[in-house]
């Protein structure tokens, strides 16, 4: 960055971006320059090396970089740090409350495009498209799957998460599947979810219900203690034979040598994820590789559309607190004087 003597604009507040990844960010540069920022890219995930290079920065962008308490203690003007995603597991988020550091993230912003794409697996692995396409590849055009191909219309389609993208696949879903169930302990039981559900075409039920009965199950939870690898053994166990796993959430929702094991078996038929747990997948991640597990590269949010805002609204909400005192989509609320003196 070069310098400059003029003192104004040595006390431009400081904006960096840690991590983007391919994601093409100079309208959020422009954006926040034109709010009187200066910005800088670091490119790196690297803890250590955000701590060191972005001390006197108020906020960070941030893509996949993990930012713990280490990282916040060493940069004492941190005011907020602004993700590029609706995930939010990289940040520790008790630790950014306790020193009055808002987060922010993109809820809804990709919702059309997560639903869409869930939907495009669940259809891909129940009607065995990756297995006639393979067909078609060696010439081999009257090439049958060993199990039956399921009309959708008569199997259920079960949804762990109710929120805004598991709730839109339900809708889409709605019209294909001859029935969506779905399972959220956390969505409120009031006469407004009621609706909501009832008018996307999901019917609300326990979990046991819908782990064991459904044909295709797609996952839309967020990941927590309580949510990592919450389909094991055990639970796929559970499953009906023969069922689908559909997930665009994260990929520690999932124990991979457990799915491995139970497609391997047959008793899951097949998988289609948009997420793994370590991306790019080591040479040798269990679920690499298998005819029967379909992966696409965490693509699921892609659109023009949601390319752009990503960026927007990650910019404005470090604008947002600027001009107005508070992000536009935080993930908590903070008392606005401790925020302001932190």
């Amino acid at each position: 960055m070069s310098t400059n003597s003029n003192p104004a604009r040595r006390h431009r507040p400081v904006a960096v971006y840690t991590d983007m990844e391919d994601l093409e960010f100079s309208a959020g540069q422009r954006l926040l320059e034109d709010h009187g920022f200066d910005v800088r890219y670091l490119g790196t995930q690297d803890p250590a090396a955000i701590a060191e290079q972005a001390k006197d920065a108020e906020a960070l962008l941030v893509g996949y970089a993990p930012i713990t308490a280490e990282v916040m203690d060493a940069i004492p003007g941190l005011k907020i740090i602004a993700l590029v995603s609706m995930g939010y597991d990289n940040i520790d988020l008790e630790a950014a409350k306790a020193r009055g550091i808002w987060v922010s993230n993109l809820p809804g912003v990709a919702t059309e495009e997560v639903a869409s794409h869930a939907l495009a697996l669940a259809l891909a692995a129940a009607r065995e498209i990756p297995y006639f396409h393979r067909a078609v590849e060696r010439q081999d055009w009257n090439s049958r799957p060993e199990a039956k191909v399921f009309r959708l219309s008569q199997e259920r389609l079960g949804l762990l998460g109710l929120g805004r993208i598991g709730t839109r696949l339900g809708d889409m879903a709605s019209r294909v599947f001859g029935e969506v169930v779905g399972y959220d302990p956390y969505l409120p039981d009031t006469a407004e979810t009621r609706a909501m559900l009832a008018n996307a075409g999901i019917r609300r039920v326990e979990l046991e219900e819908v782990i064991r009965t459904s044909t295709v199950l797609s996952l839309h939870m967020p990941l927590t203690p309580e949510t990592e690898h919450i389909i094991n053994a055990e639970t796929l166990g559970r499953m009906r034979p023969g069922c689908f796993l559909v997930n665009v959430s994260r990929g520690q929702l999932i124990d991979n040598d457990a799915l491995r094991a139970a497609v391997d078996s047959g008793h899951v038929r097949g998988a289609a994820l948009d997420v793994l747990d370590v991306e790019p997948a080591p040479a040798g991640h269990p679920l690499m590789g298998h005819p029967q597990i379909l992966i696409t590269p965490h693509v699921a949010f892609l659109s023009d559309h949601t390319l752009a805002e990503y960026v927007r609204v990650q910019a404005q909400n470090v604008i947002s607190l600027a001009t107005a005192g508070t992000p536009d989509t935080p993930l908590f609320a903070l008392d606005t004087m401790m925020s302001t003196a932190s």
